[in-house]
């Protein structure tokens, strides 16, 4: 009953929501660029942040790869925890120059769990990054997996509150066509939803997944 049951979520938020037009970027490094930068901030305030760097002509590898780290703090500023953000994108770019040239297009043939380690291994890359940029940037079949994702499946009683992160991307993945293209929209529209109804203190009424069984009284996540 699972995979019907997170077919019916889909539909129902998809025919209340509509098409959520995610990941917001006109190239593969600026999506990457705004994984890192998303961590713990808005969206809007990622936008200024890579506004920024767009004005400064430094939306590129290359650009980042030789730009100095204070600098780089100052104009991810927006962004917030600038200096921890300015060093994750430095640490992601000298691993993409040591291993691979500073060539995303070097990644396209890598096996995805492979490629999944390896970015995992970069400090200040955790699982949701990661994965992120594997889907967004790089159109690899993995669920991004965050607390909307969480909330939506424990209260409809898809998983246990105690789930970690990859049972509940096992949980998507494996119920699910394998296709980039519904993953992406899935992830967007449960955040959609967690934002404005499923929200640690619920507002059911109105919810698009009102109808179906569910139960608040979880501990909040």
């Amino acid at each position: 009953m699972t995979d019907k049951t997170l077919t019916e979520i889909y539909q129902l938020l998809f025919e209340r929501f509509g098409p959520q037009h995610w990941w917001p970027g006109k190239t593969q490094f600026e999506i990457i660029v705004g994984a890192i930068l998303t961590q713990n901030t808005n969206w809007g305030n990622v936008e200024k942040a890579i506004a920024n760097l767009e004005a400064a002509h430094l939306l590129s590898p290359e650009a980042l790869h030789t730009i100095d780290i204070k600098q780089l703090a100052g104009l991810i500023r927006p962004a917030g925890y600038f200096n921890v953000k300015a060093r994750r994108l430095k640490s992601f770019i000298d691993w993409l120059f040591t291993d691979y040239g500073g060539e995303l297009t070097r990644l396209e043939n890598l096996d995805t769990e492979q490629l999944r380690s390896e970015l995992l291994a970069i400090k200040g890359v955790g699982r949701e990054t990661a994965d992120s940029i594997l889907l967004y940037a790089l159109d690899r079949k993995i669920f991004v997996v965050d607390a909307y994702t969480a909330r939506v499946a424990v209260r409809h009683g898809l998983i246990e509150p105690e789930a970690d992160y990859e049972q509940l991307r096992d949980l998507f993945e494996s119920n699910l066509p394998q296709d980039v293209q519904l993953f992406n929209e899935y992830h967007a529209l449960l955040v959609r939803v967690g934002k404005e109804f499923c929200r640690p203190k619920a507002r059911c009424e109105g919810c698009p997944l009102e109808k179906l069984p569910h139960n608040v009284d979880i501990e909040s996540f």
